[in-house]
């Protein structure tokens, strides 16, 4: 399974488009930052960013960036376990 970044930036947004709930339908994911998520999944990047393409305008910004060890970073205790559970 591989491990991806899913990071956007919403510009100009009219609705807010269900991204997060995108995300959690991933076998694994946590949430990194406000709008910065990894998710596990079997899934190509070129896949999972067609799955988020519907959701997004022309004006967004939208990456999908594949993640494997060695890592750097610290944050909450439960999203260093998952990565370093789930980052290949």
């Amino acid at each position: 399974m591989g491990a991806f970044i899913v990071t956007y930036d919403l510009n100009n947004e009219v609705r807010r488009p269900p991204i997060v709930d995108e995300v959690k339908k991933s076998p694994g994911w946590a949430k990194l930052s406000e709008s910065c998520y990894a998710i596990s999944t079997t899934e190509t990047a070129t896949a999972v960013h067609e799955r988020f393409k519907p959701m997004l305008d022309a004006d967004d910004n939208f990456y999908v960036v594949t993640i494997r060890k060695p890592i750097a970073g610290w944050g909450y205790k439960n999203v260093n376990e998952w990565l370093d559970s789930h980052v290949p």
